[in-house]
């Protein structure tokens, strides 16, 4: 495959057991754009080998990105690297559609673009922090708390004032 190429030819080797075949590209980032990604610092990349291992095709390798991302708690934004490691197994005929283990193939080739995003999403954390102990916006004022205390005061809800005063003896 030729650098930057994302559709893998693999005729070559489907039918010869132990024949393998390396890659290596640079993943559209039109397809890697997601709301908590500002910008990438650098082209993505992914390198790897598709091995044919007594006749089950199977790609091992990695996806390298450096992005800027925006947490979600303080809305700030920070660099983050990713280092995605690639372990799939590949099946040109899918006998259960919903088998997530494996990706399928589209005759004798792999669209890496697909199987990119695919492995990217699956990866993705639930929260994106720009450091574990961040603290977030202020609910009345909006003022990030990891650069200090806002300033707002200490507003009580009305409904347990009575506790408070309890705890204030």
């Amino acid at each position: 495959m030729r650098e930057g190429q994302m559709k893998l030819n693999l005729r070559e080797i489907i039918e010869v057991p132990g024949a393998s075949l390396p890659f290596s590209c640079e993943p559209d980032t039109d397809r890697l754009d997601f709301p908590f990604i500002v910008r990438y610092l650098s082209t993505p990349r992914a390198s790897g080998v598709v091995k044919n291992t007594a006749g089950l095709l199977t790609l091992k390798g990695e996806l390298q990105a450096d992005m800027v991302c925006v947490c979600d708690r303080c809305m700030g934004e920070y660099e983050c690297s990713k280092v995605l490691p690639l372990d799939v197994t590949l099946a040109a005929d899918m006998e259960d559609d919903e088998n997530a283990d494996v990706f399928p193939l589209d005759a004798d080739e792999l669209d890496l673009s697909d199987l990119l995003e695919t492995c990217f999403i699956l990866d993705m954390e639930a929260k994106h922090l720009c450091r574990e102990d961040c603290k977030g916006l202020c609910e009345r004022c909006g003022a990030n708390l990891n650069l200090g205390p806002c300033g707002c005061g200490k507003e009580t809800d009305p409904r347990l004032a009575v506790l408070e005063q309890l705890l204030d003896k």
